[in-house]
């Protein structure tokens, strides 16, 4: 499969963006773990175009995260040309638009999912983008329609490829579902099956294991998936679940001492790029996923909570006993 330029392996994995999850520690350690492909957290346009430092700091990566993608998203086209342009300054392999947040305070901006209600809007919006980055693809997440009265979501794929979108991700869910319900798959189908699209269409939504991740892959025929809630505390669902697509064999899952060292990885790389106090502050809400399962995991987590600089965190995480405290199924 190919982006652009980019080339990926047959049945890409995708690590999806992620707001407040997905900063460069995390990233470098999904793309170990064997993430594909790796975005930042979405970054507003306006923010960009400010040079706010914050906005700027989501943009800083590591070469080894390549292919990186860089996702913006806004409700005014000049804000979002203007940041496209800014990214592409970044260096990422990709500039990605956000079609798909179904937060209100970004909705009523037009920005997010709130462009599912102003096709058209989505339409300058994409144009205005891909105009303003020649020479790197750009790709989209959205999702399936603002409800279940608006599903346009072929239509939707259609347009963006005529205008230059190399790649199109949805999130199988309306905006107005949000995250409840089951993720709606058949529509993922039915988008692989559309008369003349040739882009590439990754599918995302429930996807938490090997077994699911090959069964959207063979129910769908969607050509990558994207992970992302499963990921957190979790890195190692990519490599276990390429390996499961390659072999049909599940890997075990990481020890507890396993567990403890990457989330200390972590923690150091988070302090290393975003100093002490809010490097710290990043990682706490990581704990409870990586001690996930752990007999009394919560207790180790409350601890980890207490402290507000790295070392303490570390002796507890590395002294933790994995011989009486282990993950259970």
């Amino acid at each position: 499969m190919n982006i652009g330029p980019i080339e990926l392996p047959n049945q890409p994995l995708f690590l999806a963006p992620m707001e407040d999850v997905t900063d460069s520690p995390f990233r470098q350690l999904c793309r170990r773990k064997g993430a594909d492909i790796v975005f930042t957290e979405f970054i507003s346009s306006e923010a960009i175009i400010r040079a706010s430092d914050i906005a700027m700091q989501k943009m800083d990566f590591e070469e080894m995260e390549r292919p990186f993608g860089v996702q913006i998203f806004g409700g005014r086209e000049e804000a979002m040309e203007g940041a496209a342009k800014v990214a592409v300054d970044q260096n990422p392999d990709l500039v990605d638009i956000n079609f798909g947040c179904p937060v209100y305070k970004i909705v009523k901006k037009g920005a997010g999912a709130g462009c599912l209600k102003d096709l058209a809007m989505m339409e300058r919006m994409a144009g205005t983008v891909v105009d303003a980055v020649q020479d790197r693809p750009v790709t989209v997440k959205t999702r399936l329609g603002w409800d279940d009265n608006t599903i346009k979501i072929q239509e939707v794929a259609l347009m963006l490829q005529k205008l230059g979108v190399k790649a199109l991700t949805v999130h199988a869910r309306t905006r107005s579902q949000k995250y409840k319900g089951d993720a709606r798959w058949d529509w993922l189908k039915k988008l692989k099956n559309t008369p003349g699209l040739e882009i590439p269409i990754i599918g995302n939504g429930d996807v938490t294991s090997p077994e699911l991740a090959k069964k959207m892959f063979e129910e769908t025929g969607v050509d990558g998936v994207m992970i992302g809630r499963g990921a957190i505390g979790n890195p190692w669902i990519f490599e276990q679940t390429r390996h499961y697509l390659e072999t049909g064999e599940l890997l075990p899952e990481p020890t507890v001492r396993q567990r403890v060292e990457l989330c200390a990885e972590q923690l150091r790389l988070s302090v290393q790029q975003h100093g002490e106090r809010y490097g710290v502050i990043i990682m706490k809400k990581h704990y409870g996923q990586y001690l996930k399962g752990v007999r009394n995991g919560k207790n180790l987590r409350m601890q980890l909570m207490e402290h507000d600089e790295m070392d303490p965190i570390l002796e507890l995480l590395l002294n933790f006993d994995e011989t009486e405290i282990h993950a259970v199924a």
